[in-house]
Order: C-alpha cells, then structure tokens, then sequence
C-alpha cells in the first residue's frame, strides 16, 4: 500500500522508484526534481552496465575484436585494453550487448545465446534493485536528503512480489502512464529505429513462435532482427502496461505522462504525485 497523500507530503526524507515504459519521462522526472540539487539520482540501467553486466558487456566486444587477426595478438599481450563508457545518457553499450535474435548475417543473435542474454540482464536487475536500500543509506551519509529509483522500463518483468514490496516498504512506487499518443510515438521510433529489450521469457517464447507462424518461417536464425523487433514491441507495450497498472494499484501510484511533460519545476512534479495518493 502506498502511503497517504498528508504522509508523502510530511515526509523530510522523500523516496521514490519511477515505474514506466523507457522514453515516457522516468529520467526527466528524475532531473526535473533535481534542479535544486539534494536528491540523489539512482539509476539502474546505469547501475547494471557499470556494476553488474560490466565484465559481460566487455567480454563480449573483446571476443569480436579478438575476430580480428590483427587485434587479436594486442589483445592477449595486454598491448590495448578495453573498456565500457555507459553513462546516464548513454546506455548504448548495454543495447550492445543484449543484442537482438535473428539471422546472424543481418546482425542477430542465435536464439540460445539471445536467452542466455536476456537471464544475464534479469539477473542484473534483481541484484541492482536489491542494492536500492543500500544506496538510500549511501545517499543519505553523502548529505542527499532525497532519493529517486530510476528504474528501467523491464522493472515490470521482474515478477518478484518480495522485491516490488521492498521497494514498496523503502520508496513510493510512481508509475508514470503514457497517454495513447505516446504509446504511439514509442511503437513509431521502435520500428524506424530497433533497439534491443528485455523481454520476460514467457512473453518471448510466444512472441517468436508466433513471428515464425506469421512469417512461414521454420528457425530464429531465418528472422531479420529489426523486423523482429518493430512488429514484437506493439505486443510488448500492451503486456507491460498491465503489469505496470497491476504494480501500481497493488504498492504505489500511477501519475499521467502528459501532466508530468507540463511541470517545469520540482515543486509541480512532487504536487502532481501529491494528488495521485489518497
């Protein structure tokens, strides 16, 4: 159960966890609240590329350059090493690796190295959501008096009861609910430009047995991977926001994309999520 609305407002040490589709404004809320300074920005997309998928991701791109005859030699006499630049803005290197399924010539992964993937990130994220209450801890040692859980948008597919009300029982759980129009604009830029996803399995498993059935294809390595991936994340949308509405209604609250876009300062964001509590 989420707090009261007198409770949330009282509060000198305000905690959150943003619950949304990636691109519906969870990182834009977190900076608009940040302006003044004192609220300490949590991200867990970053968390996971820097922490925990940090040896994955680098392993993975040194396999592909050891490809290289060249490369390889420098590669294993420590002559050039490599390393992983994710920051809050650029979260390119964990795409990279999560990869998408498909025909390897045109970029995809094969199916069995796409899942072993996708229970890597899982993985990931459960650890990085665990770390939320210690990272309270550490922000508040570090003189923040505010903190804010930026969570993915796969936060949703986590499907861990005990997490969502640990998270519940130290943050409020904000689910920012896109409008159609939005929906639409996410849909739009997924098929003009396909990104890779988390995808829970179960979600997956029906999803390419059906793209195959649709398309008369026999095997994964015979899908183009964008294809894939603008004619899946429709699908995707509409399985998420009913776990995320399911979230929401069981351990927070739910504040509309369209009224958060209209707040300019930190002030209107907390009096919007003020309104959204009983």
């Amino acid at each position: 159960m989420a707090i009261s609305r007198e409770q949330f407002n009282s509060e000198k040490n305000k905690r959150l966890t943003l619950l949304g589709m990636s691109g519906v404004g969870k990182t834009h809320l977190a900076k608009l609240l940040n302006k003044d300074g004192g609220w300490f920005h949590f991200s867990g997309d970053y968390r996971i590329g820097t922490a925990h998928l940090k040896d994955a991701i680098i392993n993975n791109v040194s396999l592909k350059m050891k490809k290289d005859p060249w490369l390889k030699p420098l590669l294993e006499n420590n002559s050039i090493s490599i390393n992983s630049q994710v920051t809050f803005d650029n979260l390119e290197p964990i795409a990279a690796f999560l990869g998408k399924v498909g025909n390897p010539e045109e970029g995809g992964l094969p199916i069995d190295e796409f899942v072993h993937r996708q229970s890597l990130f899982l993985a990931a994220e459960k650890n990085t959501m665990q770390e939320v209450p210690d990272f309270i801890l550490r922000s508040q040692a570090e003189g923040y008096a505010h903190f804010i859980n930026d969570a993915g948008g796969s936060l949703c597919e986590l499907g861990d009861k005990k997490l969502y009300a640990m998270l519940a029982d130290k943050t409020l759980i904000v689910y920012i609910k896109s409008s159609k129009k939005h929906e639409q604009a996410l849909i739009d830029r997924a098929k003009s430009q396909p990104k890779p996803v988390y995808y829970h399995p179960v979600f997956f498993e029906t999803a390419i047995k059906n793209y195959l059935k649709d398309n008369n294809l026999s095997y994964a390595a015979e899908v183009n991977p964008d294809a894939f991936v603008g004619w899946v994340f429709p699908r995707l949308i509409e399985d998420r926001l009913a776990k995320y509405q399911t979230i929401a209604d069981e351990y927070g609250c739910t504040i509309k994309s369209d009224e958060l876009h209209a707040c300019s300062s930190a002030k209107e964001v907390i009096s919007l999520i003020a309104k959204a509590l009983k």
